[in-house]
Formats: C-alpha cells, structure tokens, sequence
C-alpha cells in the first residue's frame, strides 16, 4: 500500500461556511477517498503553514489518488494541496539495495567522459 499525506488551506468561503454549520470533515473525505479505491487513514485540522492533513492509503494507481485532489480543488473549498508520497523504512532500504546495483557506470552531470 501506498501512503498520501495531503496538506492545505481552507477556502476563506469554506471556513466561513464551517463556522455558519459546524461539520466534521472527515467522514466525506473518507467517503471521497473510498470512491477512488483508496482508504482514509487520518483527517487532522492543523495549526501553522497548512490548515489540514490528510493520511490516505491506496494500492491503485496514483492518478486515481490523484483524482481525490482535483475533485477536492474543483469545489473551491481548499486551496494549495500539497500531496508526499511516503515511503516506510523497508521500502527505502529495498530502494537503497537497488541503487547499490545499478550505480556503476553512472557519471554526475558534468562528468561523462
């Protein structure tokens, strides 16, 4: 499974509306995931640079977890998404071993023979 963690903002409409008619996110974010194929792991309201963060897990192609986002923006109600794919310690170190096998013959920008 692959593990999204989305940031953002709230739409100054969106808080508007919050405050107005107090809801809680999280079971239409879930709902919206779930459509994609993926699964909502945790929604946080946050302090500081982003106002939410969103921990998805998905083992569909991203361009489906990528269609979370585009229905989310197209409503107007959050703002500057900003998804990281994370990668757990096991996965890293399978890549790491990878790297130590195909790394002979690379030359860094500027130094190919």
């Amino acid at each position: 499974m692959t593990i999204y963690i989305t940031q953002g903002h709230y739409s100054r409409e969106a808080i508007r509306g919050m405050v107005a008619k107090p809801e809680d996110r999280a079971e239409a974010v879930a709902d919206l995931v779930k459509a994609a194929g993926g699964k909502l792991l945790n929604y946080y309201v946050t302090f500081g640079e982003y106002d939410f963060l969103v921990v998805m897990e998905s083992d569909k192609n991203l361009t489906d977890l990528m269609s979370v986002l585009f229905v989310a923006a197209a409503t107007g109600g959050v703002t500057d998404l900003h998804t990281t794919v994370a990668v757990t310690s096991k996965e890293a170190t399978k890549a790491m071993k990878q790297a130590k096998k195909i790394q002979s013959g690379f030359k860094a920008a500027g130094q190919a023979a």
